[in-house]
């Protein structure tokens, strides 16, 4: 019972309404976590991790992530989406398709982004969204994040479809928010569906409420497909479960990896053993999965 599980997340549920229903499938005490938090309205892809490869999550979640979202511009909400209150904007002003693409052209690259009032980030301990439904005033400070790529499939007064790739905490909502304020006419997320996280699609999803015939956990190799791997011997896998310094000389075995590089570990039978670095010609593990 240890592996990744890609579950197709449905809309009005959070994260970890999505999680317990996942946990019915597995023996109890079995250790599952999900991998990057699906506002409620958002749908699509929730990485979820089972038994040993909960080790893996800090992995999945630094991956690079997908989007298509539907924009509704010319409207604000107090959660930057339709799930919040929503205030159309007097007159607002109808951006050309120049505009528009100009404006976009802002939100490439490494940027400043001031997250959503509403969010799973904590202040002071507490989650921010917490704090806005008990009235507090809540003010994130901006920070940086990475977009790859905006592009736009269709445009048509007042909503625009895009496709967003992007790294790791970076709002659709906040690219909505700004953008709208760049235009000068306001927006907010219509829609949103996560589409892609590292190599995981919506395509490999299983809903919630599918039948245990239908899961298939991938295995934890999966997560570090473009980490180097380094195959161990019986004898350097079974001195690495023991805690032991394994010494890897650069011609042992017509190996040669590289020093302080991350590595996959595979045991002798090809299975993840764990992942960890060489420095000095000496095995350093960072993660261990089999003791």
């Amino acid at each position: 019972m240890n592996g990744i599980l890609v579950i197709d997340k449905l809309g009005g549920m959070t994260s970890r309404d999505a999680v317990n229903r996942v946990q019915r499938w597995f023996p109890r005490k079995t250790k599952i976590g999900h991998t990057g938090t699906l506002d409620p309205l958002a749908t699509g892809v929730l990485v979820v991790c089972v038994g040993l490869a909960t080790r893996l999550a800090d992995y999945v979640q630094a991956m690079g992530k997908s989007y298509a979202s539907r924009f509704r511009l010319g409207a604000t909400s107090t959660r930057d989406d339709a799930d919040g209150d929503v205030t159309e904007t007097p007159n607002a002003p109808t951006p050309t398709r120049d505009q528009l693409d100009a404006a976009l052209a802002r939100f490439i690259g490494v940027i400043e982004q001031v997250p959503p009032a509403v969010s799973a980030l904590r202040v002071g301990g507490r989650r921010a969204h917490d704090l806005v439904r008990k009235g507090r005033e809540v003010a994130l400070a901006a920070r940086a994040v990475r977009v790859d790529a905006i592009r736009v499939n269709r445009f048509e007064w007042p909503f625009l479809d895009v496709e967003v790739d992007c790294g790791k905490g970076t709002y659709i909502r906040s690219i909505a928010r700004d953008l709208g304020a760049a235009l000068g006419c306001r927006g907010m997320v219509q829609t949103l569906r996560r589409t892609r996280v590292g190599p995981f699609a919506a395509e490999q999803g299983v809903g919630v409420d599918a039948p245990p015939a239908e899961l298939k956990l991938l295995p934890m190799l999966t997560v570090l497909a473009g980490v180097p791997q380094l195959p161990l011997t019986a004898e350097e896998a079974l001195r690495l479960r023991q805690g032991q310094r394994v010494p890897i000389a650069p011609a042992s075995g017509g190996r040669q990896p590289p020093e302080s590089v991350e590595l996959a570990l595979l045991d002798e039978l090809g299975e993840l053993l764990g992942i960890g670095i060489v420095e000095r010609g000496v095995l350093v593990t960072r993660v261990m999965f089999h003791q």
